[in-house]
């Protein structure tokens, strides 16, 4: 047998009154009528749930129990009417896939109004083609990439460019020490994202110049380009967003050459007829949303 909701909802009710009498009022009920469904709920449910006390209804220990469980059913009742309405507050969690190689710090400045309001996020990371899927069957609310997916693979995805950065070689002053970038280049290591941009612009800018750079690292992980460039391991090419803290405690020294690299950092969202509330703040500085495609 299911549970009757009818008769959680009378006894939710007598719990928060502690009075028969006045719940009875409030739901425009008999006293004998709802004593009747309570007592059908507590058959139902194998324990009493108050112990009467002349007027008063005294919760039992299970009593208390059903009282909270059915105080977030109502609750999760009362949201669901909110998010498909457009009335009251949202509290459903924001869901935010990002790519698990994208600079935390930018993540952070893009949720920033959302942390600004105490919202109830729900982050993840992984591969792109699993976080788009995952956006799709509505899982996610927003992506966080750095290149649009591919209009023929997710035809009714929206991109929104939420940010542009330039990418710059990053390090400790002693390797800075260098009167170009050819020069630099030759002498000193690089950490080397394998973010498609970036790669795709270092390429060309050593292709240019005639360098054959010296690479001490691949990484997939922005957190770990962090580290690699904190240990000195070499020069990190990165936008200065993911070395933020760093620059700004002096643990690390941009170079004062232009690579004419650029990274654009994209929020990719399905169209719904009941977006989550917070999604339009958080992506509104971007530009007019396209439909996805390979440029």
């Amino acid at each position: 047998m299911r549970l009757n909701y009818h008769h959680l909802r009378y006894f939710h009710e007598v719990a928060h009154q502690g009075n028969l009498t006045q719940a009875a009022a409030r739901l425009n009920l008999s006293q004998s009528a709802l004593s009747t469904q309570i007592r059908v709920l507590e058959d139902r449910l194998g324990h009493p749930l108050f112990e009467r006390t002349g007027r008063a209804m005294i919760l039992t220990e299970a009593g208390r129990i059903a009282r909270d469980h059915a105080d977030r059913i109502f609750d999760v009742g009362d949201d669901l009417v909110a998010a498909l309405t457009g009335g009251g507050a949202a509290t459903a969690p924001l869901r935010v896939g990002a790519l698990s190689t994208l600079s935390r710090n930018f993540q952070l400045g893009f949720l920033q109004p959302a942390l600004a309001e105490n919202a109830n996020l729900v982050l993840s990371s992984g591969n792109s083609q699993t976080l788009l899927r995952a956006l799709e069957d509505l899982a996610l609310d927003v992506v966080l990439l750095t290149d649009p997916p591919s209009r023929d693979s997710f035809p009714d995805l929206l991109a929104h460019r939420v940010a542009e950065q330039p990418v710059g070689l990053h390090g400790t002053a002693q390797r800075l020490g260098h009167e170009s970038l050819a020069e630099l280049l030759r002498a000193e290591p690089v950490i080397l994202p394998t973010e498609s941009s970036i790669r795709t612009g270092f390429d060309s800018l050593v292709s240019r110049l005639g360098v054959t750079p010296r690479i001490a690292a691949v990484v997939d992980d922005m957190a770990m380009v962090r580290l690699l460039a904190r240990n000195d391991v070499g020069l990190a090419i990165t936008p200065a967003v993911v070395l933020a803290d760093e620059l700004a405690q002096g643990l690390l020294v941009s170079a004062p050459f232009a690579l004419d690299i650029v990274e654009s950092f994209y929020a990719i969202t399905a169209t719904r007829t009941f977006p989550h509330p917070l999604l339009e703040r958080l992506v509104e500085s971007s530009p007019r949303p396209q439909n996805v495609s390979n440029c």
